[in-house]
C-alpha cells in the first residue's frame, strides 16, 4: 500500500479512524499492557490507544501512512512492515486492527502472525470490510470499466462471518463476540465523493488505464451511481462491517 495518500486520506476519509473509536472497548486495553495496532495508517487510532495508559506499537505497510504518523504522534514507536509476514521481538497482550484486513489477500497468513505475536490470553480486536462491502460501487466500477475495454480485478477479501471466524479457529483462536452490520457510511464531497473515494482507496484498479481514461471512468461512475446512494443532501457509501472479538487461549 505504499502508493496511499495521506493527505487525501486524512482530509476527507477521516471516518475510516473516526468510526473505529468504539472498537478499542472490544479490545479492554489496560494500563501497561503491550498492544499492536496492525495496519495503523496515519495513527490517529494508535494514539487513542496510548490515551488507555497501554504501551502501543502501531504497524504499516505504507511508508506515506507511517511518515504523517511519525509525524503527528512523535511519543509513539511505529514500524513500517507487511500483515503477513511482520515479525517483532515481543509478544502483545492485544493486538488491535481497524479497517486493515480486508486488505490482505492472503487471511491465513495474517491470522497466523497475529496468533504468533499474542501472549497467551491476548485479545484481538478486529473491524473490516464485510461480505456485501460496497458492491453498488463495485458493481458500477466493473460495468463502466467494461464499456471502455478494461478488466475489472478484485483487490479487497469482504468475507463472511462464519468464512472468517473459521480461519481464526482454525488457527487457534477463540471468538468472544462478533458483529456484521450495514454501516452507510458519509463521504466528504455530496457531488464528487465516490469518485474521490475510489482514487483513494481503489487507484490500483487503474494501473493499466490512461489518465484521461481514468478520469471518464470515474466521473460514469459518479454520475451514474451518486443518484442512488444520495439521501437527503449527503452521499453514502454501501459499507458493511464485520466486527469480532476473540482470545489465543
Amino acid at each position: 500500500m505504499n502508493y496511499w495518500n495521506a493527505d487525501l486520506y486524512k482530509d476527507q476519509h477521516a471516518f475510516v479512524f473516526e468510526q473505529g473509536n468504539s472498537l478499542i472497548e472490544w479490545l479492554q486495553p489496560q494500563p501497561g499492557s503491550a498492544i499492536l495496532d496492525l495496519g495503523c495508517g496515519t495513527g490517529e487510532l494508535t494514539a487513542k490507544l496510548a490515551e488507555t495508559g497501554a504501551e502501543v506499537i502501531g504497524l504499516d505497510a505504507s511508508e506515506s501512512m507511517i511518515a504523517s504518523a511519525r509525524k503527528h504522534f512523535p511519543d509513539i514507536h511505529f514500524e513500517i512492515a507487511d500483515g503477513t509476514n511482520f515479525q517483532l521481538p515481543s509478544l502483545f497482550d492485544g493486538i488491535f486492527s481497524n479497517a486493515t484486513l480486508h486488505w490482505i489477500l492472503e487471511p491465513e497468513k495474517v491470522i497466523e502472525r497475529m496468533y504468533a505475536h499474542l501472549k497467551p490470553g491476548g485479545r484481538l480486536a478486529f473491524e473490516m470490510g464485510g461480505k456485501g462491502n460496497v458492491n453498488s460501487i463495485l458493481r458500477e466500477l466493473e460495468y463502466v470499466m467494461q464499456e471502455k475495454g478494461y478488466t475489472y480485478e478484485p483487490l479487497w477479501f469482504f468475507p463472511s462471518p462464519a468464512e472468517y471466524c473459521t480461519l481464526l479457529e482454525k488457527a487457534g483462536f477463540t471468538i468472544e463476540r462478533v458483529h456484521f452490520y450495514d454501516r452507510p457510511t458519509k463521504l466528504h464531497d455530496p457531488q464528487n465523493g465516490i469518485s474521490t473515494w475510489l482514487e483513494m482507496f481503489g487507484d490500483h484498479f487503474f494501473s493499466a488505464v490512461p489518465e484521461q481514461v481514468k478520469k471518464e471512468i470515474l466521473q460514469k461512475v459518479q454520475q451514474e451511481l451518486g443518484p442512488a446512494l444520495t439521501r437527503e443532501g449527503n452521499l453514502y457509501a454501501d459499507y458493511v462491517r464485520l466486527r469480532v472479538a476473540a482470545v489465543k487461549k
